[in-house]
């Protein structure tokens, strides 16, 4: 309820606010993002003390990192008190366009190639970046696509080979189970962890056709390959995939990764993050036990490409909400993380760098397989949470969520979300 009154103040005051004035100091720019711990805060902090140090714009960047969830509200609340920080990070999709059509994101066409980044950053990531033919963001940090972490050393133990269809994934799961050990580390307090699996389940029963047209209103959230898809979760539920409890569990609180990490769980389905947050807790555990795969193919839908992936080129995105001077030294700093020194120093740190040279300093071999998964990959859907408007991605994640719980059926919740895309293409 609370983050829907948010939504409601967000866009009652949004129009109002974005009135009142830029926020940039005439010396120090502020930088919001999610790099609160780890590996993100060793990389933003880095790049912060590359440019400080060298930089001769008059202006220094001020880190103001907060965790993942929390952030988001906290930049809800600020744009509608009018408070938007100078840069800030977000995740493309509808929330950015949003930003732009507020006035709290600056276009940064011109000096994203002034700054040669044209040339650096991949381009699927440029068009995540770009709103009506013009760039509004510069991704950095990470190309980041959901896939399936698993304990190499269990799986060794049991017997298990890496699946490559959804059929073989429930036999491994169901041998998981028979030997006391959870198939999935799952913390769903935050719903968005949820959605990893349902994405994945919908893209390979029925390919990325069926989502563009319910979001253009030609088709529905109801067709059978998302009511496949909460069924199928559901099932998983009922047969113990999942912790009791899964959805009180927090990601933010790395209750899921400790499952992972105590041995009571075998896999995870989660960004490719995972792969420098578990480096940054224990390098040697990554190392020792750690592997990937693409989420496997489902058996009944030949005519579905495999190879399609959920998730992000950019994650996160910088935004900026400051102009003239203060603007072209803020898309400075941000061009920093495209630099061959900042590259390689993500790449050490477990991050795919969305930028063209980021195979040059990748050496992980978990990191390579998921860089080829990329590379070989028809086509990158951006998560939903993303990619929707905040009311449709909410009735989502509200609705799948009592799906794990089930206290709702995979019906009840895509009747739901089908509902808030109507409405809102409805008002549009």
């Amino acid at each position: 309820m609370k983050k829907r009154l948010i939504s409601v103040l967000f866009a009652a005051t949004l129009s109002l606010t974005s009135v009142m004035g830029l926020t940039a100091s005439a010396e120090e720019l502020r930088f919001w993002n999610v790099g609160a711990e780890g590996n993100d805060l060793a990389i933003v902090e880095k790049a912060i003390e590359i440019y400080n140090s060298t930089t001769e714009s008059g202006y220094t960047i001020v880190n103001e990192p907060t965790q993942n969830d929390a952030y988001k509200e906290k930049l809800v609340i600020a744009m509608s008190s009018g408070e938007c920080p100078d840069m800030y990070t977000h995740w493309s999709g509808g929330p950015m366009n949003e930003y732009i059509n507020s006035g709290y994101a600056q276009d940064v066409t011109e000096l994203f190639n002034a700054n040669g980044l044209s040339d650096k950053i991949v381009q699927g990531g440029i068009a995540q970046s770009t709103y009506n033919d013009s760039i509004y963001a510069i991704p950095y940090l990470n190309v980041s696509v959901s896939g399936i972490y698993y304990n190499k050393t269990i799986f060794d133990d049991l017997g298990l080979a890496v699946p490559t269809t959804i059929g073989e994934l429930e036999t491994v799961c169901d041998t998981l189970v028979e030997n006391g050990i959870i198939p999935f580390a799952l913390a769903n307090s935050t719903k968005w962890t949820g959605s990893m699996y349902f994405m994945n389940l919908a893209a390979r029963y029925g390919g990325l056709e069926p989502f563009a047209k319910a979001v253009a209103g030609e088709g529905s959230f109801e067709d059978e390959c998302f009511i496949w898809a909460g069924e199928k979760i559901v099932e998983w539920v009922e047969k113990g995939y999942f912790p009791e409890g899964v959805n009180s569990l927090s990601e933010d609180d790395g209750q899921a990764r400790q499952l992972l990490y105590t041995g009571e769980a075998a896999m995870s389905c989660i960004g490719s993050w995972y792969t420098s947050t578990i480096k940054s807790d224990s390098e040697e555990f990554f190392d020792e036990n750690m592997g990937w795969f693409a989420f496997p193919a489902y058996e009944g839908a030949e005519d579905v490409d495999p190879s399609i992936l959920i998730g992000t080129l950019g994650d996160n995105f910088i935004s900026f909400n400051c102009e003239g001077e203060a603007l072209d030294a803020a898309v400075e700093f941000a061009s920093i993380f495209s630099t061959p020194e900042m590259v390689e120093f993500m790449a050490e740190c477990g991050k795919i760098p969305p930028t063209t040279d980021a195979a040059d300093y990748i050496t992980d071999p978990v990191t390579k397989t998921i860089f080829e998964a990329v590379q070989n990959a028809s086509a990158v859907q951006l998560w939903y949470d993303q990619y929707l408007p905040s009311a449709v991605a909410n009735a989502h994640l509200d609705g799948l969520q009592e799906v794990f719980g089930l206290t709702k059926t995979p019906a009840e919740a895509q009747a739901m979300m089908q509902a808030a895309m109507e409405e809102y293409n409805a008002n549009k």
